[in-house]
């Protein structure tokens, strides 16, 4: 166990910091980052419909266009793709020169990627869908950076007791991120569909798409750039994280100066106990060495499969909603709708379930997590969602009907709700408190992005599983797939699964930083530890009473 003699000044200072403003801030000013990548990566399903009809319809064909089964994969994974590759990189890179230096430059890719994503070049398809897909990997990018970052800033910068509670409000921001998504896609396609009156695509096809529908989805992606601008110049204001200049950059002044002014008590600086510190062997083996295989191995193994299972669920379920929605009936067909007419419905959907099931469920998390602890909570959110997955696919004939369509809605937005008071915040919340101070970005980033490899497997792989065995219900140029019914059965298998790898990951409920990760043991007491007291974690679960 860490002795409290053996603690840094500023670091126990941290940690036994009342709850005040500048948590609020750092809440923000990280939160931010998560708003925009949510609105990014989850706008895009506003108007991938609409992108279909401008470029993808033929003239006399009886549904307006849908985008092909490549395209509609590309423009939907190809953010995904950037973001994992972005989580690995910046994982690392926060490590190595610190969580402030790299914090900016996220930020800055985010608000170029966004704007350049609305202003994709040309009018034919191919010109305009290529460089969309670009600039979308790079915004990915730019997202997977804030993962890592802003989960490791937010940690180093809490007080233990209400740590969980804190790094979960910064992950909230997605709910706000997906709603603000949905409500400015909304008020966008209502004011070009009043000032541009068209006729649905069964009245006259041609009609049905004013020229104008094309500014609709430029707006949209665009507006995701606003809120990350407006919180740059806060993040190139924030102080390098105490635990990082302490502990990684070991310059123990340093950090009792920034910290000094944060919190605005006097701190000693403790050099000789910095350089004390540094010596010790336990503070000193890299990620690829058997040290941290035998102290560490299976927390990243539970942080990383937990993810992955998660989000082949979540995200499947959120970037096709759309989809679900259309073949319950929920949508009217794409032929009785104009064009920007069809994004309102969409949006207008999307803006419900977020507002009922998502954003209620992200806070939930935030109430309760430092005194369920991240254990519970995440083993019971895959619970739910794995009852509540196979309570709407084994009886799906039944939840198609059109009286009981509402029962529907209510039981998906219960698995959003419980995805996010579950595991989709605890994921994100567990890596950046377990492991030590100098590998905590890079395997945060490495745990995020197992999740967005999972996320990557359920937005190609539901595309083309969901698709039906009748040819006359499939979207035009897919094969046929197992069906919507077996597809959810799949799904939430995969909750299955997540349940039982969650016994691999540890409770980091009330305890320092430097406790979990074992950083200021003596080498002797590091010893002692062994693979099997790492495995008996589970015994000591914190469950409520």
């Amino acid at each position: 166990m860490a002795r409290g003699g053996d603690q840094l000044g500023v670091l126990t200072a941290l940690d036994a910091a009342k709850t005040q403003w500048y948590h609020f801030t750092a809440i923000v000013i990280a939160g931010m980052g998560f708003f925009t990548d949510a609105y990014d990566l989850f706008s895009i399903a506003n108007v991938t419909k609409l992108l279909g009809r401008i470029y993808y319809t033929h003239e006399g064909a009886p549904k307006p266009g849908t985008l092909p089964p490549n395209v509609s994969c590309a423009v939907n994974g190809v953010a995904l793709c950037g973001t994992l590759a972005g989580q690995l990189f910046f994982g690392w890179l926060g490590d190595k020169l610190g969580r402030k230096k790299v914090y900016g430059l996220t930020l800055a890719l985010m608000v170029v990627s966004s704007l350049a994503s609305g202003l994709s070049f040309g009018k034919s398809a191919k010109g305009v869908i290529s460089t969309l897909c670009f600039f979308r990997f790079w915004l990915g990018f730019g997202i997977g950076g804030d993962y890592p970052l802003s989960a490791t800033i937010m940690s180093e910068y809490a007080n233990k007791k209400t740590r969980g509670a804190f790094i979960a409000a910064v992950f909230a921001m997605q709910g706000f991120g997906i709603l603000v998504g949905g409500i400015v896609s909304l008020i966008v396609s209502t004011a070009f569909d009043h000032a541009y009156k068209a006729p649905p695509y069964n009245v006259d096809p041609k009609a049905s798409l004013v020229p104008e529908a094309d500014y609709v989805w430029r707006i949209i992606l665009m507006f995701g750039a606003v809120p990350a601008a407006l919180t740059y110049y806060w993040r190139m204001k924030m102080p390098e994280t105490a635990r990082y200049t302490a502990l990684v950059a070991r310059n123990a002044k340093q950090a009792a100066q920034d910290m000094s002014k944060v919190l605005q008590v006097e701190i000693e600086a403790e050099q000789e106990k910095v350089d004390a510190m540094a010596v010790k062997d336990n503070n000193s083996f890299g990620l690829f060495t058997r040290e941290f295989a035998r102290r560490h191995g299976l927390h990243l193994l539970g942080t990383t499969t937990t993810w992955f299972l998660l989000d082949i669920a979540y995200y499947s379920s959120n970037l096709f909603q759309k989809d679900i929605y259309t073949r319950i009936g929920w949508l009217p067909p794409a032929a009785k709708m104009n064009a920007i007419h069809e994004v309102y419905r969409v949006a207008r959907a999307q803006t419900l379930i977020a507002l009922c099931g998502t954003v209620p469920g992200y806070w939930f998390t935030v109430a309760f997590i430092d005194y369920l602890g991240r254990f519970f909570i995440q083993l019971m959110g895959f619970f739910f969602m794995t009852v509540f997955m196979f309570a709407l696919a084994i009886p799906y004939h039944h939840w198609t009907q059109k009286e009981h369509r509402i029962g529907f809605l209510v039981m998906y937005s219960l698995t959003f709700f419980f995805a996010n008071f579950g595991p989709n915040a605890t994921t994100f919340v567990v890596p950046a408190e377990i492991f030590p101070a100098r590998l905590r970005s890079t395997c945060h980033g490495i745990s995020s992005a197992a999740g967005k490899a999972g996320a990557i497997v359920g937005a190609f792989g539901f595309l083309y599983a969901s698709q039906s065995k009748d040819p006359s219900e499939r979207d035009a140029g897919y094969p046929a797939g197992i069906g919507m019914k077996d597809t959810l059965i799949l799904l939430a298998v995969c909750n299955c699964v997540g349940m039982f790898f969650t016994l691999l990951v540890p409770e980091s409920k009330g305890k320092s930083l430097e406790e979990l990760s074992g950083e200021n043991e003596d080498d002797e007491e590091a010893g002692a530890i062994t693979t099997s007291e790492q495995q008996q974690t589970a015994s000591s679960r914190t469950v409520p009473v």
